[in-house]
């Protein structure tokens, strides 16, 4: 719905390509017939934005795990059916690589019919995996972490691996304060181009850019992501301000919320961004609110995450499995996100221990997996 799943599927194309094979991304809504698809997205966008307890509602209704029966994404996913057997069959595709929980429905639906005959490889994107993402008619699942592996594993019965998110190259390296804690993604070695929808103008030179407009406080990012959403931007901006950090606010395409934030003294509200690696390394930390790209993204480039005020339904639950795994803070309340960041923001061990658990995720390349899935040596 936003960029980040785009952001999975354009990378796991990209390291596809590097290794001489053919890959194609496909918008899954866009396959919905009748306009379906654009009807969705601008509900949804529209409801995380203006309205997030609808979503709330919707999240505990369709979407939370747990054993109460509760309604199906397949009967709306069946209508893209004819459009994506139409596209197996023209690319000669020999696996299907959902990254979104739709797809994955879709997918799910036409294995258990027989209709797909070729594997479906599932690539999970986010922390807490909800029942929207599984369908026992896939052939594999492939996750974040071993936790959300093994409750793929219990819900389905089917195979399910945890090579850790998905992103690209370039993210990897080190940060201010990273005590030479960098990284490198197995199975993506080669540069690729790098585009995220998590924020707002690229350019070169944000350590001096901070340094003229912040002098010298530590520079916190704050992201909205795509579509420029979340609970009191400005607030948290302002508190953050008044503490001696310069917030970084990244507003996605919200030009509107960009606007006002640019008007709140002592905050930094770039344009759209291109150039997010470089961006993430000049930073002391990141404000999330989704535990989505944007948060695996930093851990890649060695910055620590702090959750605070997260989106409702699964941003929500994101934020708090991040937190449970030791890879980033949970601050429920004020008090408790300036502590964080003033721990998280200052050489030392505590800083080093948290970097290096968020490389830690990133064990294995999930395009390895996919490919296997795709030959007669993967799952059946």
């Amino acid at each position: 719905m936003g960029s980040g799943h785009d952001t999975v599927a354009a990378e796991l194309a990209r390291r596809a390509r590097a290794a001489g094979k053919e890959a194609q991304v496909v918008d899954v809504l866009a396959l919905l017939p009748y306009g379906l698809g654009d009807g969705l997205r601008g509900f949804y966008q529209t409801a995380v934005r203006h309205c997030p307890w609808v979503y709330a509602g919707i999240y505990d209704f369709f979407l939370r795990p747990g054993p109460r029966p509760r309604p199906s994404g397949t009967p709306l996913a069946r209508l893209a059916s004819g459009r994506l057997l139409r596209l197996v069959r023209e690319t000669r595709a020999d696996v299907v690589v959902p990254v979104f929980h739709l797809a994955a429905q879709l997918t799910g639906h036409l294995r258990a019919r027989g209709a797909l005959r070729v594997p479906s490889a599932v690539v999970v994107v986010d922390f807490a995996v909800h029942r929207q993402w599984l369908h026992p008619g896939n052939d594999l699942h492939l996750c974040v972490t071993d936790e959300a592996a093994d409750e793929v594993r219990s819900a389905l019965g089917r195979p399910a691996e945890a090579p850790g998110p998905v992103v690209a190259p370039d993210f990897f390296g080190t940060g201010p304060g990273a005590a030479g804690s960098g990284g490198v993604e197995p199975g993506a070695s080669e540069a690729g181009t790098v585009g995220s929808g998590a924020g707002a103008g690229g350019s070169a030179g944000w350590p001096d850019r901070f340094e003229r407009f912040g002098g010298g406080r530590p520079a916190v990012l704050l992201s909205a992501g795509a579509w420029g959403a979340g609970a009191d931007l400005a607030g948290t901006a302002r508190l953050l301000a008044g503490h001696g950090f310069l917030p970084v606010v990244l507003c996605g395409r919200n030009e509107r919320l960009r606007r006002a934030l640019s008007a709140v003294p002592g905050v930094l509200t770039p344009g759209w961004v291109t150039d997010m690696p470089e961006l993430l390394r000049a930073c002391a930390a990141l404000v999330d609110n989704a535990a989505g790209q944007t948060a695996v993204q930093a851990l890649a480039a060695s910055l620590p995450v702090v959750g605070y005020r997260p989106l409702p339904g699964h941003g929500a639950e994101g934020v708090r499995r991040m937190a449970a795994l030791g890879v980033s803070d949970h601050a429920p309340d004020e008090a408790a996100l300036l502590r964080s960041l003033s721990r998280l923001t200052t050489d030392g061990p505590e800083r080093a221990r948290r970097i290096a658990a968020g490389h830690a995720l990133f064990r294995g390349d999930a395009l390895t997996h996919v490919v296997r899935a795709g030959t007669a040596d993967g799952p059946s």
